[in-house]
């Protein structure tokens, strides 16, 4: 009888890879016209488009996070039944892939190593211990009381939910007396786990909250943005270092053209602004018309929205965002690793007063206005959705001098807007 589902196949790249998913960088092909594009850097916001325009092969996508930490804390995603994607909490990066289920053929999974099959649920290819031998080599014990081997880059468990915290299932043991038969049985244990992790020199895994260390693939992808009230915002490169300087985006000076120029063409020109802010402003609206419409540079795979101007073409307004799990934004954009840049306290004095997206709004609003918290107002991001619901739908918008807020209710800012 013919299997309904369609095999996955992929080639395992120790330390690297698992087919398309990168510690690193992901290919990603967009339905824009003409336009096929490789976004540096694995984040969270690249991938989930990935997945998005293949859901004939994934189509049961899990998502998991802490909503009282959203902004730092790991990211899981399953792609069930057979693999999970770990992302670091601060940088949303690609950090550790799991591989489990290897022999459930709901859908068949075939994994290769240098065109050697390693596992296939489709032919009954079991991956067991000494084929891992046969495949990688000899490499040193574990250390940690489990039968793990470890590689550079790529471990293999023996138990269904290695370091998961559950019930795991140990490997079978004899009685002491029949060495010889352990042996025999330990050759034929059988792969349940495998894990994908860059290469450490000390054979220990990365603490997801320290990210994934910059590597090749990241070049060109932007690591930090500054943010400086009335002025704009400065954007800087991998690989970070004293010799690459910035790009500084001016408001009111830098235009369209430039933009294209600096960080290529946009996702997204969009003309219609919302005008429902309008009622809020101190100039007469009838006063600022212009003969040509203003529009939008949407760069989602950056973090950022360019508000520009339909006479000059130069940039109005600057929107940064930080894509938090759960938030009404989440998934829209790719997280934008913000910096507000506050006033030095002399002329030498080389590093200024800065607050990032995870500080918690009252701290941001303290370095803003140090005197009162401005009034706010609220924002329903669902209201043009009809039949759409979401728990954290609400967020508050709070206007300081040049720079905006917008606030989830657990205090955490989901983006900013210059001005």
């Amino acid at each position: 009888m013919t299997n309904p589902y369609s095999t996955l196949e992929f080639d395992i790249h120790p330390g690297t890879s698992l087919g398309l998913f990168e510690i690193g960088t992901v290919f990603s092909y967009y339905n824009f016209p003409r336009l096929i594009s490789k976004f540096q850097g694995s984040s969270l916001w690249t991938i989930l488009e990935t997945l998005r325009r293949l859901q004939h092969q994934y189509p049961q996508v899990d998502i998991k996070f802490d909503p009282d930490s959203s902004t730092t804390t790991p990211i899981l995603i399953h792609l069930r039944p057979h693999i999970s994607l770990l992302f670091s909490g601060l940088h949303q990066r690609l950090h550790t892939i799991s591989i489990h289920s290897l022999q459930t053929s709901n859908p068949p999974i075939i994994l290769k190593y240098k065109d050697t099959v390693l596992s296939s649920s489709k032919d009954e290819v079991v991956l067991r211990r000494v084929s891992v031998n046969r495949t990688f080599g000899p490499t040193y014990p574990s250390g940690s009381g489990s039968d793990d081997l470890k590689y550079p880059g790529i471990w293999f468990s023996f138990e269904e939910d290695s370091g998961g915290g559950g019930v795991t299932t140990t490997t079978t043991k004899v009685a002491e007396n029949h060495r010889k038969g352990k042996e025999i049985e330990d050759r034929s244990n059988e792969v349940k786990k495998i894990m994908i992790l860059q290469k450490c020199n000390d054979g220990k895994i990365q603490d997801p909250l320290d990210g994934v260390t910059e590597c090749n693939v990241m070049h060109g992808d932007i690591e930090r943005a500054i943010i400086k009230v009335h002025d704009g915002i400065r954007l800087y490169f991998s690989p970070l270092s004293t010799t690459n300087k910035p790009l500084h985006i001016r408001l009111h000076q830098t235009t369209a053209q430039d933009l294209t120029l600096d960080l290529g063409p946009p996702l997204r020109i969009h003309y219609k602004e919302d005008e429902r802010m309008t009622i809020h402003s101190t100039e007469n609206a009838e006063d600022d018309t212009n003969d040509e419409s203003d529009y939008f540079y949407n760069y989602f795979q950056h973090g950022l929205d360019f508000f520009i101007s339909g006479s000059t073409h130069t940039v109005k307004k600057i929107i940064i965002h930080s894509n938090i799990p759960g938030s009404p934004l989440f998934q829209r954009y790719k997280r934008c690793n913000w910096e507000i840049e506050g006033e030095p306290e002399d002329d030498e004095d080389d590093t200024p007063p800065r607050k990032r997206f995870y500080d918690r709004f009252e701290t941001i609003s303290h370095f803003l206005s140090p005197k009162e918290t401005p009034p706010s107002m609220v924002l329903n991001r669902t209201d043009d959705e009809d039949g759409l619901q979401l728990p954290n739908a609400t967020t508050r918008l709070y206007g300081y001098d040049g720079i905006i807020l917008e606030v989830l209710e657990s205090s955490q800012v989901v983006s900013v807007t210059l001005f």
